[in-house]
């Protein structure tokens, strides 16, 4: 099988994308990688001390129902927040400010700040 030359750029423009999007959620310490996933303690292992720690409660829009004890009725649990924690990173002169912020001790997301100058 032949493949076309318009075939062949829209392999390669997929796999740049896929290859540059799992880049875009990572933080390079110290020759390794801090990804979507990691605990607290594996990011703590591999990028140290964050220069800034802050956290906040999020709104959770789950409620439970529980049954009561004497199984008469139910009782209903609402938490009205989760804890999330924010680190912030400084990757290095020309690099972006990075924070990652950890629910229930796994991180869940990045954000890039500025350019460190």
């Amino acid at each position: 099988m032949k493949l076309s030359h318009p075939l062949l750029i829209a392999v390669s423009l997929c796999i740049t994308f896929v290859t540059n999007n799992t880049q875009a959620e990572s933080l390079r310490c110290n020759g390794d990688l801090a990804l979507i996933g990691d605990t607290k303690a594996s990011i703590f292992a591999k990028c140290g001390e964050p220069m800034m720690k802050d956290s906040f409660c999020k709104p959770v829009e789950v409620s439970r129902v529980v049954p009561c004890s004497d199984g008469k009725g139910t009782t209903v649990i609402v938490v009205p927040c989760e804890s999330v924690d924010e680190w912030t990173y400084n990757p290095g002169s020309g690099q972006f400010y990075t924070t990652l912020q950890f629910e229930r001790g796994e991180l869940k997301s990045m954000k890039y700040g500025t350019r460190v100058p």
